[in-house]
């Protein structure tokens, strides 16, 4: 008896952790995929995924932070947000820059001019056009940024890929011995 509500309380654990295992891995390999393959040119329910891969914005957001940015209507950014957008002169041309809004002028056409800068640089960034713009950052995703700066790592990678295999393999094992226990005490019993 002890056994058998043993064995469905382990069933449904292990059902539900590798629900979750299963379900976080897909999020974050849909996320990342969407940002690598696509170049961020594509935004999933108007959010992006930004890794942070300079110490230019120090302290605030730290290398191997990841953002989420969300597009928004350019006239709603203001003095002090915090905005992606694709570099388009010098260093900084076919480059993801996420970067401080630091002012925010008119051209003659009417088009916004956001002057930006990294929060640890001296020097601002050359002017960028709203039509440069990916969005404003509104969360730092502190979990992913977690997973992020693991697996970046080579022991973070195997232990995040190898310590979840052996999970779902000592489960496994651990299911089949239970099953061949039930079985052999099954019979047992019609002996």
């Amino acid at each position: 008896m002890k056994k058998r509500k043993f064995k469905k309380i382990f069933n449904l654990v292990k059902g539900v952790l590798n629900t979750l295992l299963v379900i976080a891995l897909a999020c974050f390999v849909l996320a990342v995929c969407l940002q690598r393959f696509t170049d961020n040119k594509m935004a999933l329910l108007n959010y992006r995924l930004f890794t942070v891969v300079t110490g230019s914005m120090e302290p605030k957001y730290n290398i191997g932070d990841v953002l989420i940015s969300k597009d928004v209507d350019p006239e709603t950014i203001e003095i002090g947000d915090t905005v992606s957008y694709l570099g388009a002169e010098g260093n900084f041309n076919g480059k993801i820059v996420t970067h401080e809004v630091i002012n925010i002028e008119k051209n003659e056409t009417g088009e916004l001019l956001f002057h930006t800068k990294g929060i640890a640089n001296l020097v601002q960034d050359p002017i960028v056009n709203e039509k440069q713009l990916y969005g404003k950052v509104v969360y730092k995703a502190n979990i992913l940024s977690f997973v992020y700066k693991t697996i970046s790592s080579k022991l973070g990678m195997l232990l995040c890929v190898i310590l979840p295999l052996m999970v779902i393999i000592a489960t496994e094992i651990i299911a089949t011995l239970l099953e061949s226990e039930e079985e052999k005490r099954r019979a047992r019993a019609n002996k």
